[in-house]
């Protein structure tokens, strides 16, 4: 088959991106033609894939967005594809790969009344509607049962075109046993010696993935505790806000922040918890990453895979709707409970599950079945 891959932007550390990529090589592998087109891409260029540039111009993110998706139907017209896969809500679509969560579901919890007026949010809702809405016949591959109950909320029509996948953690990322050297050498490189814990938080978009509540629950705990922690923050986004709530909260000497990196493996392996109370994601890959790295996780209900965190009894949940207090009160719990609860072991246990792995082969078995 010859398909056509839209994604807006490329870039290596993005949930969303690694996705598209795994995607993209499962079909070059099973001899499939796949054309890309990205309005940036920066990283690496595989080998096989086609990557068209589009060069959208407007005045405005919205505008280029409406220009973006002008060119690609142009693109089409001339050169035509068996399947059009979008990794961004946009028309066009044939099957669009769910990496976001509800659009409509977010601006209803996590967004006041008046933003119902603003042409962003026109412009997402149509994109969405053009996707999950009544008149569109785009399938759709989901992440979770979560994000699944979300588009159906929304749009009760779509429960039909709606396909769940399992995850999709790369197969290197099981093991059997942590690793103590991988960890003394990373601790190392990072400044912790002796018994200070660190707190990991891995992530792209700083603010959707609540390091503001990351950094509220740091600085809740008691002196004694909070003296012996540290805490990790790692991934593209802006660092002066995160500085800045860490000053105004007394922890900066406690804050550090690092770009995205590929071998994020080796930090699970240094750290001793995973913080990730997001207030919305589709899915959270680092929470099952974590998981079968043996590391425990501390995470919300809204996260797509928070009830792994449950199954595999490597962490807590917090529940709905989010509490600051609760999220505070869970990391002194599992700072104190470190040395004697199961939950390492517990998720090396339950990396052993081989459907973990396979949701790049589950979403193109899928896409030859259209």
């Amino acid at each position: 088959m010859k398909l056509a891959f839209l994604i807006y932007s490329w870039f290596p550390h993005g949930g969303q991106q690694r996705d598209m990529m795994r995607l993209a090589r499962e079909c070059l592998d099973r001899g499939h033609e796949v054309i890309a087109y990205a309005m940036r891409w920066r990283g690496p260029r595989p080998e096989g894939l086609r990557i068209e540039p589009v060069e959208a111009r407007g005045f405005g993110r919205l505008a280029r967005y409406r220009n973006y998706t002008e060119q690609v139907r142009t693109a089409l017209a001339a050169e035509p594809v068996d399947l059009v896969i979008g990794f961004n809500r946009m028309p066009l679509l044939d099957v669009y790969f769910a990496a976001d969560s509800c659009f409509a579901e977010k601006a209803r919890t996590q967004r006041g009344a008046y933003y119902r007026f603003t042409p962003r949010f026109r412009h997402f809702r149509a994109y969405e509607k053009a996707v999950f809405g009544d008149g569109s016949t785009t399938r759709a591959l989901v992440l979770s049962e979560r994000q699944r109950d979300e588009y159906v909320r929304h749009y009760p029509g779509c429960a039909g075109r709606l396909h769940v996948l399992p995850p999709g953690l790369s197969a290197d990322r099981k093991i059997s046993a942590r690793d103590p050297e991988t960890r003394r050498r990373c601790r190392e490189e990072l400044s912790l010696f002796g018994d200070e814990k660190l707190i990991l938080q891995i992530g792209s978009g700083f603010r959707i993935k609540g390091v503001d509540r990351s950094l509220r629950a740091v600085a809740s705990l008691p002196e004694p505790i909070a003296k012996n922690c540290r805490y990790l923050l790692v991934g593209a986004g802006r660092s002066a806000p995160v500085f800045a709530l860490a000053r105004k909260l007394g922890i900066r000497d406690r804050v550090r922040v690092l770009a995205g990196q590929d071998n994020v493996a080796r930090l699970y392996q240094a750290a001793d918890l995973l913080l990730h109370p997001a207030y919305s994601e589709s899915a959270g890959h680092v929470l099952l990453e974590a998981t079968v790295a043996g590391l425990p996780v501390l995470t919300t209900a809204t996260c797509g895979y928070a009830p792994h965190i449950l199954k595999a009894g490597s962490g807590q949940v917090c529940g709905e709707p989010f509490s600051q207090e609760e999220l505070n009160g869970r990391l002194l719990e599992m700072l104190g409970q470190l040395d004697s609860a199961p939950w390492s072991e517990n998720g090396l246990c339950y990396g052993q599950n081989g459907e973990l792995y396979n949701m790049a082969e589950a979403a193109v078995d899928f896409l030859e079945r259209q």
